[in-house]
């Protein structure tokens, strides 16, 4: 998180309740106070606080009978305000979709967040419904996916090194083999464009990294089921999703 520049000007409180509320994520309804405090390192006192403060401010729900928390309608609202007042979407989307049909592929446009990326935009390509259902604002890890290896790509080599050391203090099981694949998808990016991985064992990806119009850089994917031969034949759509992302940030500069 940075908060090293001007934080004389920092609202100390305002940034604690929003820590709270990154701790609500898919898969975890309820929260306790002491849950809470032990996720955000915050003294319980404070956690208690904060969590009646954003109770009263329609950001939270209390479950008596549980004694634990949950996000408040509003927290869905404000996720449905970005996503129709986005213009990068409203651009992204018509394109994105039209790939997807054209080459019966999942196409996703997504953007770092801390250790995670955010997919901004997932279009959705199956005939085949038991597949995992991918939505706007789902997260998946930036160290294991196709999206979040093109976007460290993009990271100056000294920023990039210190994101990479910020990864291995997570003490993540098989890290070396990690480590070694994030390099490979840098390698690929600085050579293709775009790189591949295979993060769950039934999905293979390929992404290229993407400029968004406020200068931010995200990361552009095709996905498909895997089968034996997944890494050749999504490669041969490389030139498909490149020409994707010329096309849609063309569309960004359009405006």
């Amino acid at each position: 998180m940075e908060l090293k520049q001007s934080s004389a000007k920092l609202n100390r409180s305002l940034i604690r309740g929003l820590e709270i509320l990154r701790c609500f994520k898919p898969g975890v309804d309820l929260l306790g106070n002491s849950e809470i405090a032990e996720r955000t390192k915050l003294p319980p006192s404070t956690v208690s606080r904060l969590t009646q403060t954003l109770v009263l401010s329609g950001f939270l729900e209390h479950s008596k009978k549980d004694s634990a928390y949950r996000l408040a309608p509003t927290t869905l609202s404000l996720g449905h305000a970005y996503k129709t007042g986005s213009q990068e979407i409203k651009l992204a989307a018509p394109l994105m979709r039209k790939a997807s049909e054209k080459y019966k592929l999942n196409v996703g446009l997504a953007i770092a967040d801390r250790m995670e990326m955010v997919y901004l935009e997932s279009i959705r390509y199956t005939r085949n419904i038991a597949l995992r259902t991918v939505v706007a604002g789902q997260r998946v890890p930036i160290e294991r996916t196709s999206l979040g290896m093109a976007w460290i790509a993009t990271l100056e080599p000294t920023k990039r090194k210190e994101f990479i050391s910020e990864i291995k203090r997570q003490k993540l099981s098989h890290w070396e083999q990690i480590e070694k694949e994030i390099n490979l998808a840098i390698e690929s990016i600085e050579e293709k464009q775009y790189c591949i991985a295979n993060w769950l064992p039934d999905i293979s990806a390929i992404s290229t990294p993407i400029k968004l119009l406020n200068g931010q850089q995200a990361s552009l994917n095709f996905s498909t089921p895997a089968d034996g031969r997944l890494n050749k034949v999504l490669e041969t759509y490389s030139p498909h999703l490149l020409d994707l992302k010329d096309m849609i940030e063309a569309a960004f500069k359009s405006i």
